[in-house]
């Protein structure tokens, strides 16, 4: 297996090991109980991806995801929720092995492979506009507040040290999470996390979201992850200034949320990845880059 996938299972310590050496065992059962062929996998990171021949020769994808990891349930309800509505579609789930069968996406070229930014912006406020169209309430999903708690958590395991955020910035994301939240549209269900590597395409149903976090938040935040993506092509623009105004003023027009709503929606999460990412394996240089310009952004 790949040594970044093998890495990562081993952060989650002794039962993470047990779960890699139990992973070919998982397939072989599926392979029965589903009526799946398993073939070599996808590029690994953090879950077991692969694609597999169903009994009647389709293609369709297995994912295996640890089953300590919280985020599993979640994604599973969300997949649930939407009912492959701009989201790819749900087959099989085994909760207990932590395991899903999902449709699969072809070409499922992403989001992040197309040159024209402006195309790429407003196909994701199209496949945003596709998950909102029927999603309603959202009980039983983690909300904003719950994510938010994050930051007071990580000024307190800084206090008397040197601080890897700027605190200024800290502090406005803070406030700000408070204002918007307390000023916020009545609370869906939306993605979370939708960016453009998790946008594929589909020859049959266009474009199609996938790894859904499934979270209650107004349809507004769902603009916030895109903000900082793709890493590869932002790492490389001098001056990411102009590329995130004329992003804000894509998404404003196709959705009609004000401007300036959508730059504090992704200013406040562009900290808020920040301040996850302290201590991780990429650091928070990328989204505190972003959250800089996006703070001196000029509407």
């Amino acid at each position: 297996m790949d040594d970044h996938f093998e890495k990562n299972a081993l952060s989650w310590g002794e039962g993470g090991a047990a779960w890699l050496k139990s992973i070919p065992k998982v397939i072989k059962k599926y392979e029965s109980r589903w009526s799946i062929k398993v073939l070599p996998p996808y590029t690994l990171s953090f879950n077991y991806v692969a694609p597999v021949q169903r009994a009647d020769g389709s293609m369709a994808v297995l994912k295996m995801i640890y089953p300590g990891d919280l985020e599993f349930k979640s994604e599973i309800k969300a997949l649930e929720y939407f009912k492959g509505n701009g989201i790819v579609k749900l087959l099989e789930v085994d909760e207990k092995d932590a395991i899903i069968l999902l449709e699969h996406i072809a070409p499922g070229k992403p989001l992040s492979s197309l040159d024209n930014d402006d195309q790429a912006t407003k196909i994701i406020a199209k496949v945003i506009k596709k998950l909102q169209e029927k999603s309603s309430t959202a009980n039983n999903f983690v909300s904003i507040n719950d994510w938010v708690s994050e930051i007071p958590k990580y000024k307190q395991g800084f206090l008397g040290e040197q601080a890897p955020l700027p605190t200024l910035l800290v502090n406005k994301a803070e406030i700000l999470f408070k204002q918007l939240i307390a000023t916020s549209a009545k609370p869906i269900l939306v993605h979370g996390d939708l960016h453009h590597d998790n946008i594929l395409q589909s020859n049959k149903s266009g474009w199609l979201a996938i790894d859904p976090k499934g979270v209650s938040a107004e349809p507004a935040y769902e603009v916030a992850a895109m903000i900082r993506n793709p890493y590869e092509k932002l790492k490389d623009i001098p001056d990411l200034a102009p590329l995130l105004r004329r992003r804000i003023t894509i998404l404003s027009e196709e959705l009609e949320i004000d401007p300036q709503r959508i730059l504090d929606w992704c200013f406040a999460q562009t900290m808020l990845s920040a301040v996850w990412s302290v201590g991780g394996v990429k650091g928070p240089e990328h989204a505190l880059r972003v959250a800089e310009t996006l703070d001196t952004l000029a509407l």
